[in-house]
């Protein structure tokens, strides 16, 4: 693979870099089979030439979308980078997509390449747009057609604007929506955070977010870059997580909240000798402070925890509560724990009311951020872009949330999930907060459900724990939460609704709840 040193921009310099300066380094470790083995970065790089020929043969050119629908693996990996090397877009699409979502995903990109697995085929030859030409099973006949295909040995010269990936939203509040992330965004994003691999042992990265989330795919990019060794977990499953982590010897790991959530519940942690992980980080979704207080007393004192705070349209993290800030040695630290953090030096960060006038520190309003990674808009939904992105380049999050004195971001919810009862703001997460510290609680929501007298009721949707009452997580809420906050309802269920990556879908939930009449 012949690559100019010189063009780092494409998203596939990446993988170019390392594999240049230390080819017989290990890159992965797939252990979505039981034969799988290690592999090399030339291995790497000489498999995502011939992947890239492939493409080629598909008569997939330069700004053509490529999709991926399919589990973390090898294969899944070298498209990624084989998209980019052929100056192609990539697209990885959640595998959990409901069968419409599906049928919108494959619409709205108009790839006309699909890679995914056996089991996803049928779903997606059942919302099979005219545009897509090929289905291609990774998990059956891709290996021997790319090694079949003739190699494409030069990388695509790209601008920094152009797209290298169309990563789509959960889709929380309506139809997912593509966020377009150019190849300046995120090869700058990766190379400024790290340095390309030098031999230097680095570890071992366990990836166990899906590809098709900004958070697993900028935690797997850092790796590689950097030359730690990516563990490759074709699904998040706490107890193979805990098993990979002890048998692959893991230092470095991501886990969303939930995640985390279902690790601290697993009955292996116990007997799981976890002394290898040194660096845990965590976001994507809201952390209940609980759940980090608990994560902090079951693992390991060797382990350092980082919190990260960042959305799609930033091109991952913006903010970072580090290690120190959850070593717990003060009322200070215990209390920023319910932060994000601070904000990194490449973001600046704005605290505004509805009229758009600055706040002062500890005063809410909604989080406004601007960056030089910041997305180039939705794909095909320049309204929604511009209702996103203001001309001075601030992005409005739609969150709400202050900066304490030390510049330090606590959030307060989504700005749409605000429920007013009686005149009063009530944020569900507050109170989510508060019934995670009850031992009964296992997942907690909180919506506000119309009424005719205080105009919303608060409702708490709860998971308990085996042997959990109500009554006891009730008389703890009237123990911690004002009066105007105390849920005026609970209801016990078995499951609440949530993404992949562990974002509570509350339009899912309002309705349930209002068919109960609680």
């Amino acid at each position: 693979m012949q690559t100019d040193v010189g063009e780092l921009l494409n998203l596939a310099s990446l993988l170019d870099l390392p594999a240049m300066i230390v080819p017989e380094s290990i890159a992965l470790e797939d252990v979505s089979s039981d034969d799988a083995r290690p592999v090399t970065y030339s291995e790497l790089r000489n498999n995502v030439s011939l992947a890239a020929g492939l493409l080629n043969s598909l008569e997939v050119n330069a700004g053509d979308r490529v999709g991926l629908f399919a589990t973390n693996s090898t294969n899944a990996i070298e498209i990624l980078f084989a998209a980019a090397t052929v100056g192609a877009t990539i697209v990885p699409m959640n595998y959990r997509a409901a069968p419409e979502e599906v049928r919108h995903l494959l619409s709205d990109c108009g790839c006309t390449v699909v890679f995914t697995e056996e089991r996803y085929i049928d779903r997606i030859t059942a919302a099979r747009p005219a545009s897509l030409k090929h289905i291609i099973d990774l998990s059956g006949n891709y290996e021997s057609r790319r090694n079949e295909a003739a190699e494409f040995s030069v990388v695509a010269e790209v601008e920094d604007g152009d797209l290298a990936a169309l990563l789509y939203t959960s889709g929380t509040t309506s139809m997912p929506k593509g966020v377009k992330l150019t190849h300046g965004a995120l090869s700058g994003y990766i190379m400024s955070a790290n340095d390309a691999a030098d031999g230097s042992n680095m570890g071992k990265m366990i990836l166990a977010a899906p590809l098709y989330h900004i958070a697993g795919l900028a935690s797997f990019l850092n790796a590689l870059y950097c030359g730690r060794i990516t563990v490759v977990l074709k699904q998040f499953d706490a107890a193979s997580w805990l098993r990979h982590v002890e048998k692959q010897k893991v230092t470095h790991a991501f886990l969303v909240p939930t995640m985390l959530a279902r690790v601290l519940e697993a009955d292996q942690l116990a007997s799981c000798d976890l002394s290898s992980l040194t660096a845990l980080t965590y976001g994507a979704a809201p952390m209940p402070p609980a759940v980090i207080r608990r994560a902090i007393e079951a693992f390991p004192a060797s382990v350092g925890f980082s919190g990260a705070y960042g959305q799609t349209e930033t091109t991952s993290t913006v903010a970072v509560l580090g290690p120190d800030d959850h070593v717990l040695d003060s009322e200070q630290k215990v209390a920023r724990l319910r932060s994000v953090g601070q904000v990194l030096d490449d973001v600046e960060v704005r605290i505004v009311d509805p009229l758009g006038h600055q706040l002062e520190p500890g005063d809410v309003g909604e989080v406004q951020l601007r960056t030089y990674r910041a997305m180039d808009g939705y794909w095909g939904a320049e309204e929604k872009t511009r209702v996103t992105v203001d001309e001075h380049g601030w992005i409005h999050t739609g969150d709400l949330g202050y900066l304490d004195e030390e510049n330090y971001l606590f959030l307060s919810g989504r700005s749409g999930d605000m429920i007013i009862r009686g005149g009063e703001n009530v944020a569900p997460e507050e109170v989510e907060a508060i019934l995670y510290e009850h031992d009964d609680v296992a997942d907690a929501a909180v919506v506000g459900i119309p009424d005719e007298t205080w105009g919303e009721r608060v409702v708490a949707a709860i998971v308990l724990r085996d042997g959990g009452t109500v009554d006891s997580v009730a008389a703890h809420a009237k123990k911690h939460l004002a009066p105007f906050k105390r849920p005026d309802a609970f209801h016990v269920t078995n499951e609440l609704p949530r993404t992949s990556t562990g974002k509570l879908v509350r339009r899912n939930l309002v309705p349930i709840l209002e068919e109960l009449n609680l």
